[in-house]
């Protein structure tokens, strides 16, 4: 079957409706899929922007918390596709079938939007989170599901066993069937003859529609988590034909690139990727480019500041986005939102800035992520004294500091 038609027959769920607790306060007021990534993207974009590269030009976005944030940059950013080719990308809200009710997990996000798939009738859905950064053609794994005669299929990464336990972990046979699926083990079991690596679920899925459809119905009238990895999966696996679908990563890296954004600390070190030497996440491929919305601004700008002791504005293995001033200020491995401004003898390291961050004069930011519109005064200093910062802002386990959106600092 040519994948033009394959892809004609699959429709796309993003699930991005997650409240994201372990991001806050970057979740005070967006939803997690809205946080900003790489000065110039929200995390929703990878996956989007996987969509649009492997063909998948019909998806339907399922908001929920905070949803304000992600709505905006869908339809500023996202409005590409044209309605006469059967092309569109729709958010979503809650539809409360369960009444009041939200989401109660991932199955039940795609139960409660189960007219989607009635009244599209699609042989099969694409089924994605929005809070993952990885670079993927979705087109190869739904032809390898149709392929292999799946009735599900599972992406699966291999990663270091120390952190499986957070994850779903697979097991599969000498032709990738899932013969055991469990769900945040304690004690993950591991590859053959391979002791520190396990398989685990990327949260990406293809189903066949009417089996899907069958599925969430019987999980509706059970007392269950209503979520796909705690629920579906481990069930369906020991009666169906559930393959996994090894990550096939577009990064073109030598090692695997995929990040789950699930805290503060692995945010911050999935940033921190993109400012090394040799970045690990590759934006610059220009075959596989990572979409966004990025409105007309001015392009970023070093200033020499004057006087006795003036120096030049200065960038090191940063990343600079439209609008920054830098004003003979100093910024290292750091990433600079649009319209941030450094003023000068100022000092920035390891640090992320989001939007509209002031640096006053003779301030020192070291491993912060400073979130929109927040202005640091003058001689301020943060990242230093891991005590005092904790009684003003919330400090990570590894003692990266993170200052909330529109907060004043004095």
């Amino acid at each position: 079957m040519k994948i033009s038609k394959l892809l004609s027959e699959t429709l796309t769920l993003v699930l991005a409706g997650g409240q994201g607790e372990r991001l806050y306060p970057l979740t005070k007021y967006r939803a997690k899929p809205a946080v900003p990534f790489g000065g110039e993207y929200r995390i929703i974009d990878f996956t989007l922007s996987n969509c649009v590269n492997s063909g998948l030009k019909r998806i339907y976005v399922l908001t929920q918390y905070m949803s304000h944030s992600l709505d905006r940059h869908l339809k500023l950013g996202w409005n590409i596709f044209s309605s006469a080719l059967d092309e569109f990308l729709y958010a979503i809200p809650p539809q409360f079938r369960r009444g009041y009710q939200s989401y109660l997990g991932t199955a039940d996000a795609v139960f409660q939007n189960l007219h989607i798939l009635q009244a599209e009738r699609p042989a099969r859905a694409l089924i994605l989170s929005g809070d993952h950064i990885y670079k993927m053609d979705y087109s190869e794994m739904i032809e390898a599901h149709v392929s292999s005669g799946a009735v599900a299929t599972i992406a699966t990464v291999e990663c270091d066993r120390s952190t499986a336990c957070r994850m779903g972990v697979l097991q599969v046979d000498s032709e990738n069937r899932v013969i055991d699926f469990e769900e945040k083990p304690e004690n993950p079991k591991t590859l053959p003859g391979r002791p520190d690596c396990s398989l685990v679920n990327m949260g990406i899925y293809v189903f066949e529609t009417d089996l899907l459809v069958k599925l969430l119905h019987e999980d509706s009238q059970r007392e269950t988590a209503h979520d796909f990895g705690r629920n579906i999966l481990p069930e369906l696996v020991t009666g169906g034909r559930v393959f996994a679908y090894p990550f096939h990563d577009e990064n073109r890296k030598e090692v695997k690139y995929w990040r789950d954004i699930g805290t503060l600390d692995s945010y911050y070190d999935a940033s921190m990727d993109l400012v090394q030497v040799d970045p690990l996440l590759n934006l610059y491929d220009t075959s596989f480019l990572i979409r966004s919305f990025i409105e007309p601004r001015p392009p970023a700008k070093l200033v020499f500041a004057g006087g006795g002791d003036g120096r030049m504005g200065m960038a090191v293995d940063s990343l600079l986005c439209h609008g920054c001033i830098i004003s003979g200020g100093r910024v290292e491995r750091s990433i600079l939102s649009p319209d941030v401004h450094i003023h000068s003898f100022s000092l920035v390291e390891d640090s992320i800035l989001f939007a509209r961050v002031e640096i006053g004069r003779n301030a020192k930011i070291r491993r912060a992520v400073i979130d929109e519109d927040v202005k640091i005064p003058p001689g301020s200093c943060v990242g230093y004294d891991r005590e005092a910062d904790a009684k003003r802002f919330t400090v990570t386990e590894s003692g990266v500091v993170v200052i909330p959106r529109w907060d004043q600092i004095e």
